[in-house]
């Protein structure tokens, strides 16, 4: 959005969400140092000017790899999930459809380019796009696309890819471009001297490696608990930190225990956090970073130059996660321990952070392959992109 308005200041920018997003998407506009609101004459009076608008939206859920056996072994989440959630789904999708229709509908407030990004939100506003014949725009972070961004493509006037694509699919697609994914400009790759001192503003050894380990701002229950058998061998060989996650923190608040302190100095190089708000500079001080296979969270490792170990979920639908982790370990750009590898043997993650640790030629060679990866100018590509479509 930023890259729009710095281009075009008087454009008028609408940034529809569902309403679990709403908060956090007044709070990016804000940070983005624009106005946001619902009165349209606002845009006028403070300058660069985003509206944000709540739509109703349906996920569907599904769980890959399931057997028969599981629906019954996992009667809360079928229960939850798999019947009332996709009934709730069913009419939220509805009511997605019918508020894009009512707001597309009179040709005059019609935009002149919808960019679609977030799956599921999506669906019925590309639907609607499509029938009222608005271009759009879609852009895809993972290996394999999403059952949205597929219903979708087939229309598109361009798809956006966050992941390298193919000379072949290029030629087949030529609506296809590769544009990489936008991350903050604070996650780039940091001096040896930069990190021995990051490590120090966190308390940790400057001397000592570094293996930071994240499941996500929600957290990763497998990776705690994995991560929990492990840590008395682990801390024998590097320090380490443990971004827990704000739902499950509280599950992992035992491991305090070796987080020893003595006044202001950390004695036991293990720290925890339900979540940090400077994760590119606590990332940027780990040597090995240990984090799930979501596109954003390896695009954000590929900027930083890190070399990471991906612990791909394997139950995602379509198993993008796997997807993602596994196109990375054909090239050597990073380590992979699947889910259910790692929750059968732990000891098979700590195997890996050990190789890492010990050989830093491996690490940097790691972390070369994974740069490849990174597309500063992925926001700017995107920007010129919806421009270039608007006209």
């Amino acid at each position: 959005m930023r890259e729009i308005l710095e281009k075009k200041p008087r454009a008028e920018v609408e940034f529809w969400t569902d309403f679990k997003y709403f908060r956090n998407v007044t709070k990016l506009t804000t940070e983005l140092g624009v106005s946001w609101g619902e009165e349209r004459e606002k845009k006028r009076k403070k300058g660069p000017y985003i509206r944000v608008r709540r739509i109703m939206a349906g996920k569907f859920h599904r769980y890959a790899g399931w057997k028969f056996s599981d629906y019954f072994v996992n009667i809360d989440t079928t229960l939850k999930d798999l019947i009332f959630g996709n009934i709730f789904g069913f009419f939220g999708f509805l009511g997605g459809l019918v508020t894009s229709f009512v707001r597309l509908a009179i040709p005059k407030y019609r935009p002149k380019v919808i960019f679609l990004k977030g799956g599921y939100v999506c669906l019925p506003v590309g639907i609607i796009a499509k029938l009222f014949r608005i271009p759009y725009i879609i852009h895809e972070s993972d290996v394999v696309a999403g059952l949205a961004n597929r219903i979708l493509m087939k229309k598109a006037t361009k798809v956006a890819f966050g992941m390298p694509i193919s000379e072949g699919m290029a030629e087949k697609h030529p609506n296809y471009v590769w544009t990489g994914i936008p991350v903050a400009p604070e996650f780039r790759p940091v001096s040896p001297t930069k990190q021995m001192s990051l490590k120090k503003a966190f308390s940790f050894n400057e001397e000592k490696p570094l293996v930071v380990i994240t499941g996500g701002s929600q957290g990763a229950k497998n990776l705690n608990e994995s991560i929990r058998l492990i840590l008395p061998e682990l801390l024998k060989i590097a320090s380490v930190g443990l971004v827990a996650g704000r739902k499950h923190y509280e599950d992992m608040i035992d491991l305090k225990q070796y987080e020893n302190w003595d006044k202001a100095s950390l004695e036991s190089n293990f720290r925890m956090w339900e979540f940090n708000t400077t994760m590119d500079e606590l990332m940027g001080a780990a040597d090995v970073v240990v984090s799930r296979a979501g596109a954003t969270t390896i695009a954000e490792m590929a900027a930083l130059k890190k070399a990471t170990i991906l612990v791909p979920f394997e139950r995602l639908p379509g198993g993008h996660q796997v997807k993602n982790a596994e196109r990375l370990a054909s090239t050597g750009a990073a380590a992979v321990i699947n889910d259910y590898e790692m929750v059968k043997n732990p000891s098979a993650l700590l195997d890996e952070i050990r190789r890492l640790v010990k050989n830093p030629r491996l690490r940097a060679d790691m972390a070369d392959k994974l740069s490849e990866e990174a597309r500063s100018d992925a926001a700017k590509r995107l920007a010129d992109i919806i421009l270039e479509v608007a006209g």
